[in-house]
């Protein structure tokens, strides 16, 4: 891993610190000034913090981190190659979507590791949302028309794998949605960071 890279662990690292700290004195001081009776909300916000899923939200992906990723590579690599797509897109965007957690489910209720509508899964023939291999396989596959969809337009393609492709033909661009610019935006500091560690796991064979 280069220097560029250690140096933006580090500052996560600090940056995660500080507000892990500062979130839980803020959970003590409102502890002292409540007292007994919201002790059970603030527990539960303890536990939060310490949540290894919530942590790792904050994190930027490493070699180091998120063990999970090294269980499903072989399925990305499969479906990635199958489907002639980036892995380390592959890899960013289940990142950003559910953080590698195979068990994720949004407010909107998407579900699994790359975050697939109900609709969606159903669409793509995916039987169990759950299932990684089948997860990862319908997302990469609807990742895939996506961009053919939107002439090889990867970040259009990320816009519509976010806010749906009826509103970026709407919009005739990325949708003027913060939340989708933020998508995109992090799936591309994703994406240069997986690159840059699949490099490096390259030059180890």
């Amino acid at each position: 891993m280069n220097k560029k890279i250690n140096i933006q662990i580090l500052f996560v690292e600090v940056a995660r610190f500080f507000f892990m700290f500062t979130m839980i004195l803020g959970v003590s001081l409102v502890s002292i000034h409540n007292g007994p009776k919201d002790a059970q909300k603030i527990d539960n916000t303890r536990d939060i913090l310490q949540n290894e899923d919530f942590r790792s939200s904050y994190d930027i992906p490493s070699k180091f981190r998120h063990k999970k990723e090294h269980l499903f590579h072989p399925i990305i690599l499969q479906e990635a190659s199958r489907h002639e797509v980036d892995p380390a897109l592959v890899k960013a965007i289940i990142m950003a979507e559910s953080g590698y957690n195979p068990n994720a489910i949004s407010k909107k209720g998407a579900k699994g590791l790359m975050q697939l509508m109900p609709s969606t899964a159903q669409a793509l023939g995916v039987e169990d949302a759950f299932n990684p291999e089948q997860n990862i396989s319908g997302g990469v596959r609807y990742f895939k028309q996506l961009v053919n969809r939107f002439d090889g337009d990867v970040k259009l393609a990320l816009a519509a794998y976010n806010a749906g492709s009826k509103k970026v033909r709407h919009y005739q661009g990325i949708p003027p949605y913060k939340a989708t610019h933020y998508y995109i935006e992090k799936v591309f500091k994703y994406y240069e960071l997986y690159k840059d560690q699949m490099k490096e796991e390259m030059k180890k064979v």
